[in-house]
């Protein structure tokens, strides 16, 4: 499962990296003046800006659920061993009991 999130999130880096490398040669070959170009490249910038930041939102939405099932996953687990632990205490001294009489 994490195997599948590492390779969502690289995708989404490799297609933001290669779009503004696309956006950013398009620019300084197109021919227009100067003032345009910059005023694209900011929109540009604060469009990537604005992807980066749902991406890092939505990432830390996702670890947030991973540390979450990761806590019940433990607590389902302590539980169980809860449950063996008492059992095998009784089994003892139902044992010592047998053995004393």
């Amino acid at each position: 499962m994490g195997h599948e999130r590492e390779s969502g999130a690289a995708t989404v880096l490799a297609f933001l990296g290669g779009a503004a490398v696309g956006a950013i040669a398009a620019l300084l070959l197109a021919p227009q003046s100067g003032r345009t170009t910059r005023e694209q490249l900011r929109g540009y910038a604060r469009k990537a800006e604005d992807a980066l930041r749902e991406a890092a939102n939505e990432a830390g939405q996702r670890l947030e659920e991973a540390v979450n099932e990761g806590k019940e996953y433990v607590e389902a687990r302590k539980s169980v061993l809860r449950e063996a632990f008492e059992a095998g205490r009784e089994a003892m001294k139902r044992e010592q009991t047998r053995s004393e009489s």
